[in-house]
């Protein structure tokens, strides 16, 4: 197949892709993030390009005004490359700088102080040991490797080392030029721990171990200093796979399409470039990073491993593998030490991942005397219910509005974004990451809106623009809207919230809150049995609870019970890295929870309609919001 040149202008960088690839998938190979919300879909028209020169093959849309097609407009997404080509991008069409990622980076350099854990033992995946070993003598005579070998159990307290062939064929030598003193680096497969390999003198001081949350929406990576046990720096990217959708299923119909591995390549780069970035910052080399340590839900660790994904998302929807064994790294291409480890946190289900299992052990929830609810709000919604006797977990899919995304005016948390909305002195007010000039609203901020909204009686609890209530709200052929800022008042474009956005919302936070109550439900419990709310994850971090309440998206909890605990997927899997204790348990907890498939269960669709409404058709669910219209009244 012919391949062609791909110059963005404007980004000083040049790609080589084969004929019939879309200018978007060119633009994610460049490394340069766009801001695309459907996934190549082709509706949401934020993947806007200006072909300079060169020929492209592409479907009509009506996304693009005749005046842009004028000036060689197109949609990315929709665009075959052809031949040659010289491309600008515009700013729009750009993510841009994504603070919340870098301030996400800064929160993750420490395990979450809100989280009290006991202590694992330490005894790191995997460590290095040096040894200084007596020379052979006639009458100590014993054999290199195994002389090796039991000096390294001595040190390390373990028996069940075992050496491969090509380490020993290299013992002899090594061992005589560097006076008997090696360095061991020792890695925990299964059952045994295999002697990965071998340096002269000692080292035993320069091991790091990466570890990754392979979220849906972002990949963060940690430098883990192994000796002293502390993170040493942290940086985060966007999922370069969002190219193929905004959710997993979408992602696993790309691959089924175009093969596991065009999504494996995908991320492996995001993890590889992150790896680098902190490594190089810290001037440490990629040789000296001797484990990866990921996590990630169910159809992300499949792509990472280059696992085919198909059945997930069809009926019995069953997982390839939900604890694939510790790998060599490069098998997958990761770029650190050539002998060095993968390893996956193991999954509960085919729709609940290794994120959830390292949250469960970051938060100790399989520990705890009293009943505690895990919610990690994401592109999934995925809850545990439980505490030391029993657990139960499921996922919900939510879509992507809470993150921004299937909003007009939706984006994700960069600069310009409203991340907050609330009323003072009557009025409405916003505050915008960055204090930049607003160009759109983030998740944190979408949830804000819709209960400040509900307060004012602008829209009702059916989630309907009322008439008169402001003059900010307008109508089209019978479907409301409020605009929030407009460009005449400063910002980027106008920022406003249709009906359609506040029923794609209300889908979302109904998804999840019906979930919840079906959990509960089959265990015979009800909300005030919850005596912990966890709520996890990058976004959820940013949520204001009482407004999460109001809508509905969260249980009607006293706030006291709710707990913001970060990135547990990351700490979790930390946790892991640092002690194969931990890393057990981690096995330990994916056999002890059961796996509740909402899609088996006959009342989820009547549950889902009930959720329908803000905060839900029962409004006795939510004393607190029945106590506030009383006050308003």
């Amino acid at each position: 197949m012919s391949t062609y040149t791909v110059e963005f202008v404007s980004q000083n960088k040049t790609v080589r892709v084969e004929e019939g690839a879309s200018l978007l998938e060119a633009a994610a190979k460049a490394d340069i993030v766009i801001g695309n919300l459907c996934g190549g879909d082709g509706v949401c028209g934020r993947c806007k390009m200006i072909v300079k020169e060169g020929r492209i093959h592409g479907n009509g849309t009506m996304l693009l005004t005749l005046d842009e097609i004028r000036d060689g407009y197109v949609l990315a997404c929709q665009s075959r490359i052809q031949g040659d080509l010289k491309v600008e991008i515009p700013a729009q069409t750009l993510a841009g700088d994504r603070v919340e990622v870098d301030q996400d980076a800064q929160r993750f350099r420490a395990l979450n102080p809100g989280i009290s854990r006991r202590p694992f033992a330490n005894a790191p995946l995997v460590s290095k040991v040096f040894v200084k070993l007596s020379e052979p003598t006639l009458e100590d005579n014993e054999a290199d490797c195994q002389r090796v070998l039991q000096a390294l159990a001595r040190a390390s307290g373990d028996n069940t080392l075992q050496m491969g062939l090509r380490i020993m064929r290299q013992l002899p030598a090594l061992l005589r030029e560097n006076n008997f003193a090696v360095t061991a680096l020792l890695g925990a497969r299964g059952h045994t721990t295999e002697v990965m390999d071998i340096e002269g003198g000692d080292s035993s001081a320069r091991q790091f171990i990466a570890v990754v949350d392979v979220g849906t929406t972002t990949v963060v990576a940690h430098l883990v200093n192994v000796p002293q046990r502390a993170t040493v720096d942290a940086e985060a990217c966007f999922n370069a796979q969002a190219v193929y959708g905004c959710e997993v299923t979408a992602r696993i119909m790309a691959s089924e399409r175009r093969s596991p591995i065009a999504l494996q390549e995908m991320i492996v780069g995001n993890i590889n470039r992150l790896i680098a970035t902190v490594a190089a910052r810290s001037h440490v080399n990629l040789t000296d990073i001797t484990a990866v340590v990921c996590a990630g839900n169910s159809a992300m660790t499949h792509f990472l491993l280059g696992l085919p994904a198909s059945h997930i998302r069809r009926k019995p929807y069953i997982a390839a593998s939900l604890e694939p064994p510790p790998l060599r790294a490069a098998e997958v291409g990761l770029r650190i030490h050539p002998r060095g480890l993968l390893y996956c946190v193991p999954g509960i289900g085919s729709w609940v991942g290794g994120d959830i299992t390292a949250g469960i052990l970051a938060t100790g929830l399989y520990e705890r005397d009293e009943i505690t609810m895990l919610i990690d709000v994401g592109t999934n919604g995925e809850i545990v219910l439980g505490n030391k006797d029993w657990m139960m977990a499921c996922s919900a899919s939510t879509g992507p509005a809470l993150e921004g995304a299937s909003v007009a005016c939706g984006m994700m948390g960069e600069t310009g974004a409203i991340e907050r909305v609330f009323i003072e002195d009557g009025q409405i007010h916003y505050r915008v990451i960055g204090n930049a000039a607003p160009k759109g609203i983030c998740g944190s901020g979408i949830i804000d809106l819709v209960a400040v909204l509900l307060d004012k009686g602008i829209i009702d609890r059916a989630g309907k623009f009322v008439a008169g209530s402001d003059p900010a709200v307008s109508f089209q052929e019978g479907r409301g809207s409020f605009m929030l800022v407009s460009k005449a008042q400063g910002a980027v474009r106008d920022i406003f919230i249709r009906q359609d956005d506040l029923e794609n919302i209300i889908t979302a936070k109904a998804a999840i809150f019906a979930a919840t109550k079906i959990l509960l439900e089959r265990l015979n419990l009800g909300f005030p049995d919850i005596k912990r709310l966890f709520l996890a994850g990058g976004f959820g971090n940013f949520i204001d609870r009482q407004n999460a309440v109001k809508i509905g998206l969260l249980p009607d909890l006293p706030l006291s019970r709710i707990q913001y605990v970060g990135n547990t997927s990351i700490t979790g899997a930390k946790l892991a890295a640092l002690s194969r204790e931990a890393c057990e348990t981690l096995s330990e907890i994916r056999k002890r929870t059961t796996y509740y498939d909402l899609l088996g269960s006959a009342d989820y669709v009547e549950q889902f309609k009930q959720a329908m409404f803000l905060p839900h058709t029962n409004i006795e669910l939510f004393p607190s919001s029945q106590q506030h219209a009383g006050e308003a009244a």
